[in-house]
């Protein structure tokens, strides 16, 4: 027996908890078998039409087009914020911090509904302004959207990491005669690589996965063009051959992640805990990091804002309580049971991960990851196909679209029970066995009380995530069946922007839920 592990870890997991963790993992990657099965209904002559279609270069072009550069404006915008608030002497650092997150609240199509809504004729600076100027579109357009909304995902992962940096390190290459500007280039930079890597692929996954922001801004990349192609043309065999391109690359991402990080050994080589570094005084740039903060505030927080409160001011006549109701009431229908259900899964996952740690449950841990690495889209069109051959009574239900959602979110839920394991010490169960518990009762009476906070997070996380998810509604809710995403959606495309202003005001607050979670987890600093 290995003395480093618990008991447990030398037995077999029960079968209680093997069964629906290894029936999650199978879904998970079910989708994508009825992806490939569809995708090869294909003549020959047929398939090499398609893969070989100039479009689908054109398409590939756009999409690394617009996934670079995002990355690119993300890290211009987050670096010197993440900087700002650990290492220099601004003052309000926390509110600087929460600031810098809250911009997750705005999905990107909403982000995307705030930048349309100024143009046109009829737009909020006409109006107030009597500015006409150009509906933002294109590239462009959705470059914007999408970076005002995800930057917040790398200055987390660049802030953590500035916060783990020993300040020895720069002090000591400033003894050697390193300027500054040479010490951040050649030590500070280097062991910020994990951070950007990080939060590099969560910004890739969720452009390659894009619907909302890339459709309103008529930018045609492989999630749009996946979209068009199921609901205009209704060529099913293209679109999922489309699906299987895009899940490539979203593959792709994360096995590159893994690759660029290699074995890099970025930790102290002394003992103890690292002491705090100095504040940083901005001097004659204080001017400067004033106007960029105004900027990006302005640009992420303050446009949505203004926008959505002047469109506010114009919709009340032309919405109907009992229908806003309506709507809301049907997004929580399909949200609440799918946290419950990526609840219910995501527990056996962790704790056979965690408890009793073996290449199996490694893989059924891996494998339930990869639902969220799916693009939305190519998921949804998976479920269709899975409905459509094996279970037609489940097409356009709301069972459906719950078990799409549980899928697709299954790895949020996995991370805050995780995290509640590994701070419970096995030995309560151990002593509960002792006492003449079963390993189910154990279970139940001393783990599940330890796991409740971790439980709850990790279902309220899924259930703020699925309030605004927009692809997979698109294509998997019943006909007539409208939730919030789906409204603002909708209503932006044919630009009715007042509207659309109360159901994306919606969003917004209760994707605040989500901001909040991310900063509770993220630590008090």
């Amino acid at each position: 027996m290995n003395p480093a592990l618990p008991a447990a870890a030398t037995r077999r997991p029960p079968w209680y908890l093997v069964l629906p963790a290894g029936a999650a993992a199978v879904g998970t990657v079910l989708p994508i078998l009825y992806l490939i099965l569809r995708a090869l209904d294909a003549e020959p002559q047929q398939l090499a039409t398609l893969i070989l279609r100039s479009r689908n270069l054109v398409l590939f072009g756009n999409t690394i087009a617009l996934t670079l550069g995002v990355l690119t404006a993300c890290a211009v915008l987050a670096l010197p914020l993440a900087w700002l608030t650990v290492r220099s002497d601004i003052k309000h650092k926390r509110l600087l911090t929460f600031m810098g997150v809250l911009p997750l609240a705005i999905p990107g199509y909403v982000m995307a509904y705030s930048l349309i809504s100024l143009g046109g004729n009829y737009g909020f600076l006409a109006r107030i302004f009597d500015w006409v100027v150009p509906r933002p579109r294109g590239y462009m357009g959705a470059l914007a959207a999408l970076t005002l909304y995800t930057y917040p995902y790398l200055f987390l992962n660049l802030r953590a990491a500035f916060l783990g940096l020993d300040p020895a390190l720069e002090e000591s290459s400033r003894s050697l005669g390193y300027t500054s500007m040479q010490t951040f280039l050649h030590v500070t930079l280097p062991h910020l690589k994990p951070a950007f890597l990080a939060g590099g692929v969560v910004i890739s996954l969720y452009v390659l996965g894009d619907f909302g922001a890339v459709a309103l801004m008529r930018f045609e990349v492989f999630s749009y063009a996946i979209y068009t192609q199921y609901s205009s043309a209704f060529n099913r065999v293209y679109a999922a051959w489309l699906s299987l391109m895009l899940l490539t690359m979203s593959l792709s991402v994360v096995l590159l992640e893994g690759r660029l990080l290699g074995r890099a050994k970025l930790a102290r080589v002394a003992t103890g805990v690292a002491r705090k570094g100095r504040s940083v005084r901005l001097g004659w740039w204080r001017p400067a990091t004033y106007l960029y903060l105004t900027l990006l505030f302005g640009a992420s927080l303050g446009l949505p804002a203004v926008v959505l409160t002047y469109w506010l001011t114009l919709s009340p006549p032309s919405i109907e309580p009992l229908r806003f109701a309506g709507v809301f009431m049907r997004s929580a229908a399909a949200s609440a049971p799918a946290a419950v259900v990526a609840g219910l899964f995501a527990l056996p996952i962790a704790y056979i991960r965690i408890r009793y740690p073996s290449r199996i449950s490694r893989t059924i841990e891996r494998l339930s990851y990869v639902g969220y690495a799916i693009p939305p889209l190519a998921l949804a069109l998976a479920m269709v196909f899975f409905s459509l051959r094996s279970a037609p009574w489940l097409y356009q239900t709301l069972p459906l679209l719950v078990l799409a959602y549980s899928l697709n979110f299954l790895a949020l839920a996995i991370g805050p029970i995780r995290s509640s394991l590994l701070q419970s010490s096995p030995r309560l169960e151990e002593a509960a066995r002792s006492l003449g518990r079963t390993r189910f009762e154990a279970f139940v009476f001393t783990v599940l009380p330890s796991l409740r906070r971790g439980i709850l997070a990790g279902m309220v996380l899924v259930f703020v995530i699925a309030m605004k998810e927009l692809p997979i509604t698109f294509l998997l809710a019943p006909t007539g069946y409208l939730t919030l995403s789906v409204s603002v959606f909708g209503r932006t495309s044919e630009a009715l922007l007042a509207e659309a202003a109360p159901y994306a005001a919606a969003i917004v607050v209760f994707s605040s839920l989500f901001v909040g979670l991310m900063l509770k987890y993220e630590g008090r600093h």
